[in-house]
């Protein structure tokens, strides 16, 4: 027969530690082999022609000649090293006599061991065991529940026993294993099986023999498919939590929440919600069928392409049939399904609309929060073979609560934004007015990133004897609180306007509020009542500005030639802030000039700095505001250079494009604190109204000018200036050195005085005073036809 020596095979065995001895029928030892030798030290020499007894320990019964077990343990003497435990047995002769082997006792114990490892993990039915050479043949293999492929395939090539893409480098891992020694520990791999793509933990281990020459390589195959099926739902799980956003948009929300579920559970994915969720109201409590009110608002496919006639987003839900499906996730449980199901449930003449082609298995979830459904979640298997089992069920369900919230938080935001946005659009005035002193157009624009609704304004108010007030300013903090603080300065500043204060004695009164709101305010919410403002009153009769800022950026002036420049007007500080005076500026405004006035927002836009924010506004300014051009046009494109995804304050512009007076409309008058300036006050204004046409308005704005000269003759001294204004009727404006407050009051029947105020109120549309560092006017309106005296 063939003979080999020493092959990889053998020595696997280690055949060389087996001693053997040959017994004559006596007992007497007659051959005696190398390992023998090697075993106890002893030369055939030694031993040969002596019985087998003398070589057992003195302590040790022997086993006696004829009577010598099958096998057994022995305590044999060694030569030099005291004794040896050994495992015997032993093989009759024929004519007489046996054969008896021996090895070690430690060694035949390694032996049993590894011969029952081996058989252990060949009948683990959850192990799949394959045995390598050195050239990576399979020497054996098991394959648990047929899982692993290939369990006949001995002495076949590896990638015979393993198949799919990861083959070649599952032999490169082998061959590493063989030349290195090390080990490899759970390794995850996939393999094709009869029962499909399952997901395996690999470990190898090198083969060596007594001797240490290494022989081959044992790989052991554990099925992790459903640790790993647990991995990537908890991971699906992290994914959602970290990929749903924070956005207080429902859409951008859903739109995140289909990009978590494809390709992570399906292969396609919907978001409907309820119409009035994307209103920010609450969603009514729905049961059955009939029309449900629902808009797809997101979708995504692993493919990218949406599919030729379903539904798309932005499309509102056709009425659906009654189902116990549908009312399960009306009620707010997530089901499972197979296409047949889900045919059932939306109707054969809508399959189309609702059904992708493939779609065979379907998972429907409710986006449910705080008790309310606000819409749906259904996810598509059409590529993937397995259908939705109940852990994919759940794990749905948990995703779906989690971004839930998120669309709830969005949609209460939007709730309170909208009420703001209202509350702010009754707040504001007219975006656009035009008046005799300018034309006006305001803009406001809210912040993005869910920021909302602020405390930005602007107003126009327009004040006697043509004059008008510009207000711009900006309230601390976001959203009804500060909207809410927001009106209340605006209405003081609208009543405090009307006493005709200086912009910086106005704003004096206004700090006084905020300390006052402040003081009202809770200790947490004290530091952040506060805001910056700006207000300019303009003359068109001396085309002069008068401005004062509390902590506002400066306004900007376009000239009718298109120089554009900020006004250098000292800020002082913020509203709320106290303890300085705020210091007033008067320029001149050409005709036709731009005023504008803004907050922050829009010269931080992008995150720019004050200096480059500024600068960019004031070359917009020269390049939008063109002679005639309208000022809404002009609001609408500095505002649309606002990127709406980066702005993070509000803005708020106001535009003013001024007019004057022409000369021939006002003539005015000094005369000094004598009694006989009143006549010439008289006949002054009476050339002057003949002049203009107006002799219907002789006899009463005589009287008028009469009873103011006099007055201020008697009270305040000289000089008096008198001034007429002819604009849309008749302005009277009587001037005099004295602060003293005017008094309304009624003379009694014996009373030699006290008529001439209440005989100007009888014969004026309204009248008025003044205040200035120069004394006080008193000024009066009548239109072309006056009240009578009655």
């Amino acid at each position: 027969m063939d003979t080999t020596t020493d092959s990889a095979g053998d020595r696997g065995f280690c055949l060389d530690r087996v001693a053997s001895v040959v017994l004559d029928g006596a007992g007497t030892v007659t051959h005696w082999s190398a390992a023998a030798t090697d075993l106890l030290g002893l030369s055939a020499s030694d031993v040969v022609g002596r019985p087998v007894t003398e070589l057992l320990v003195e302590d040790q019964e022997p086993p006696g000649g004829p009577g010598l077990p099958p096998g057994g343990r022995a305590r044999l003497r060694h030569a030099t090293q005291g004794s040896v435990d050994t495992v015997f047995r032993t093989t009759p002769l024929d004519g007489g006599g046996c054969v008896v082997l021996a090895a070690p006792a430690d060694t035949a114990a390694e032996w049993g061991q590894g011969v029952a490892l081996l058989r252990a993990l060949f009948a683990q039915d959850g192990v799949g065991v394959a045995v390598h050479d050195a050239d990576l043949k399979v020497l054996s293999v098991n394959a648990p529940s047929g899982r692993l492929p290939g369990a006949d395939a001995v002495r076949s090539r590896l990638a015979e026993v393993v198949d799919g893409p990861d083959a070649p480098s599952f032999r490169a891992v082998l061959r590493e294993v063989m030349e290195t020694g090390n080990a490899v520990i759970d390794r995850e791999q996939s393999l094709s099986t009869p029962d499909g793509d399952r997901a395996v933990g690999q470990c190898a281990f090198r083969l060596d023999d007594a001797r240490g020459v290494p022989t081959g390589v044992m790989s052991l195959f554990r099925d992790t498919t459903e640790q790993k099926r647990v991995r990537d739902h908890l991971e699906l799980l992290r994914d959602s939590a970290s990929r749903i956003s924070a956005s207080l948009d429902a859409v951008r929300v859903a739109e995140d929440l289909v990009d978590v579920l494809v390709p992570g559970l399906g292969d396609l994915a919907t978001v409907e919600l309820h119409e009035s969720v994307l209103a920010g109201d609450e969603p009514p409590r729905m049961f059955g069928g009939g029309k449900q009110h629902l808009v797809r608002v997101a979708g995504a496919t692993t493919t990218g392409d949406w599919p030729d006639g379903l539904l798309t987003t932005g499309t509102s839900y056709p009425p659906l049939p009654d189902n116990t499906g549908l009312r399960a996730v009306q009620g707010g449980a997530a089901i499972t399904t197979d296409r047949v199901g889900a045919v059932r449930a939306v109707g054969p003449e809508q399959e189309r609309l609702f059904i992708p082609d493939g779609g065979h298995a379907l998972a429907v979830a409710p986006l449910r929060a705080r008790g309310l459904v606000l819409g749906l979640v259904a996810v598509w298997r059409t590529d993937r073979p397995e259908a939705f089992d109940e852990d994919e069920r759940v794990l749905l369900t948990e995703i779906c609560s989690r971004a839930a919230l998120g669309i709830d938080n969005a949609r209460r935001f939007a709730r309170e934004h909208r009420a703001a946005v209202a509350l702010q659009e009754r707040l504001l005035p007219h975006a656009v007015t035009d008046t005799l002193a300018a034309e006006t157009a305001g803009s406001y624009r809210p912040a993005s990133g869910g920021a909302g609704i602020s405390g930005d304004w602007f107003d126009v108010i327009p004040l006697p004897c043509l004059r008008v007030a510009f207000v711009v300013g900006d309230v601390i903090g976001h959203g009804l609180p500060a909207t809410a603080a927001m009106g209340r300065l605006r209405t003081a500043i609208q009543t405090l306007a009307a006493l005709e204060l200086d912009p910086d004695d106005l704003l004096s009164r206004v700090e006084d509020l905020v300390e006052q709101l402040a003081a009202e305010a809770t200790q947490e919410q004290r530091d952040a009542v506060g805001a910056t403002c700006l207000i300019g009153v303009y003359d068109p009769v001396d085309r002069q500005c008068t401005l004062a800022s509390a902590g506002h950026p400066p306004p900007a002036v376009v000239a009718p030639d298109g120089t554009t420049r900020f006004v250098d007007l000292a800020p002082g500080p913020p509203l709320g802030v106290g303890g300085m005076p705020f210091e007033p500026l008067t320029i001149e405004l050409a005709p036709g000039s731009v005023l504008a006035l803004y907050t922050d927002g829009l010269i931080s836009r992008d995150r720019a700095d004050l200096e480059t924010g500024m600068d960019r506004l004031r070359d917009e300014l020269a390049a939008q505001c063109r002679p005639h051009r309208p000022l809404n046009e002009i609001s609408a494109a500095l505002l649309d250079g606002v990127d709406d995804e980066r702005q993070t304050d509000d803005s708020a512009l106001l535009l003013a494009r001024t007019r004057t007076s022409p000369l021939w409309t006002v003539a005015s008058w000094e005369f000094p604190a004598d009694p006989a300036s009143v006549a010439r006050a008289r006949k002054a204004t009476a050339d002057q109204l003949a002049t203009w046409g107006l002799e219907e308005l002789a006899f009463s704005t005589e009287l008028i000018v009469s009873e103011l000269v006099t007055n201020a003759i008697r009270y305040a001294g000289g000089p008096i200036g008198v001034r007429l204004i002819r604009e849309n009727g008749l302005i009277c404006e009587v001037t005099d050195p004295s602060s003293t407050q005017p008094r309304l009051r009624r003379a009694g029947d014996t009373d030699e005085g006290g008529r001439g105020l209440f005989l100007v109120a009888q014969m004026t549309t309204r009248w008025g005073s003044r205040y200035s560092r120069r004394g006080k006017t008193i000024w009066t309106e009548q239109t072309a036809a006056p009240p009578g005296l009655g």
